[in-house]
Parts: C-alpha cells; structure tokens; sequence
C-alpha cells in the first residue's frame, strides 16, 4: 500500500480537479469556490477569518475577493463602528454560484464515497477532522516564524 502522505496528497489532487473543472465551467477560478461555500455557511465575514477558513494566505483573499466582486459575486463594506475591516456579503448572483458549487462539492463526494457505507464515510470525516486538529497547531506555529 502507498504511504498516507501520498495518498493524501493524490486523493486532494483528485478531488480538487474534479471540483475545479466543475468550478471552471461556472467562470470561477481557483480560490473563488471555497470563499463561496465559506460565505454561504456562515454568512458575512471579514476577510481575515475568510482567509483562516480557506487556508489562504490573507493577500492572497483580497486578490480572489477583488475579482469576486468585480464580477459581481460579493459585496464588500464597511460596518458601523468599525472602520479598519471590511465585511464580505454574497449577492444574490454569488448565491447563486454558490448554491450550484454546493451541488458541485456534493455530487463530487458521493463520486469519491460510492464504495463507503454511511459508517465508513463518517468514519473518514473523523478521522480527517482529527488529522487536521493535529495538523493545525504546527501550520499555526509556521504561519508564526514565517516558513
């Protein structure tokens, strides 16, 4: 059998091409479909915590969230009382591209767990939801020193 970081990396790679294709055929680049499916989970948001979700650097965020909105999927302001951040909103034609990646990112789950049972799938959340709470502390800590 492959090594886990291998077949980690290969089923990301698979996964990725799969919902980036998809992504692509809806006009959305690269990074634009994670900060869709962020907003439309959680609603409005600035675009530091936009960036912690996404595991995207926070320039990086502003760039995707610049062409966001010059095609018109987000809207961008400021709140009262708080003039440093600027709030991320989907519009309704960002609502729209996220609902049809919402039916993207599922279908290409059911493609990649249709030889899981339920239990086996849910099992594989866990055990990805544990290896990214063990992962997380040192990406944090290298975020930090600047690796």
């Amino acid at each position: 059998m492959e090594s886990l970081h291998y077949l980690l990396m290969k089923s990301q790679a698979l996964f990725s091409r799969r919902v980036l294709g998809e992504a692509s055929k809806l006009g959305l680049t690269p990074g634009q479909p994670k900060v869709l499916d962020y907003l439309m989970q959680y609603g409005e948001a600035d675009q530091k915590t936009i960036a912690a979700y996404c595991e995207i650097e926070p320039a990086t965020v502003g760039s995707i969230l610049l062409r966001m909105e010059e095609n018109g999927l987000i809207i961008r302001r400021q709140k009262a009382g708080n003039r440093r951040s600027i709030y991320v909103s989907l519009s309704e034609k960002g609502a729209q591209a996220a609902r049809c990646m919402a039916e993207v990112f599922h279908s290409a789950e059911c493609l990649a767990t249709q030889a899981f049972s339920a239990e086996e799938t849910a099992a594989l959340k866990c055990a990805l939801v544990a290896l990214c709470s063990a992962l997380a502390p040192y990406s944090e800590k290298e975020g930090r020193e600047g690796h």
